[in-house]
């Protein structure tokens, strides 16, 4: 099983999510999230990265990582029943490590359903599986970061709960959130993303 590869990153495909990294003349192709992607660097320097091996029947799958952390906590969600690995990149694309801690020891339902794919069934099974499995009561969380603005936000949720109630779906309420600017009330807000939607943005 390969743990971990350092070598030259040789290629990264158009949308950051692989990478190809030469290691004693072998490219290795990595599959990456934006974090793991950006701090990999320039195309010709050196590249690290903690790996999970996957292997299946039909092929061997390498995923990358920036820290043995994060390597653990994707290991942890893809155990959860019924994740696989796309959707356990996709959780960690939004949440770091620190986050998703602080997500679930809030028991943060709305968080974990910003998401892409992941409904409020899907977020309250993942709540109840990956607290028992990080071992949550062991971890200070005095000591973590509050997550960003766009997950934990008063005036987000508030912007997400009255999209919601107006009928509009949980992808264009996730996108319309991205764009809106951290700070600000909740009424101006509310507005800014109407306005987004109504302009197609």
């Amino acid at each position: 099983m390969i743990g971990s590869v350092r070598g030259t990153l040789i290629d990264r495909s158009p949308d950051g999510s692989e990478l190809i990294v030469e290691v004693g003349g072998v490219g290795y192709r990595i599959q990456v999230g934006p974090g793991a992607s950006a701090s990999a660097g320039v195309i010709g320097g050196e590249a690290f990265l903690h790996i999970h091996h996957q292997q299946r029947e039909d092929a061997q799958i390498l995923y990358g990582f920036t820290s043995v952390d994060e390597r653990r906590i994707f290991e942890a969600v893809i155990s959860a029943h019924g994740v696989g690995p796309a959707l356990g990149m996709a959780i960690l694309s939004i949440h770091s490590p620190v986050e998703l801690r602080a997500v679930l020891a809030a028991e943060d339902v709305d968080a974990l359903c910003l998401v892409p794919g992941v409904g409020k069934k899907t977020a309250t099974r993942l709540l109840i599986e990956l607290k028992s499995k990080l071992d949550l009561p062991d971890v200070d969380l005095s000591a973590i970061e509050k997550p960003t603005a766009a997950v934990d936000a008063p005036a987000h949720v508030e912007v997400r709960q009255a999209l919601e109630s107006l009928g509009y779906g949980t992808d264009e309420v996730r996108t319309v959130l991205s764009r809106l600017p951290a700070e600000g009330d909740s009424a101006t807000l509310t507005r800014d993303a109407l306005r987004m939607i109504a302009e197609g943005v």
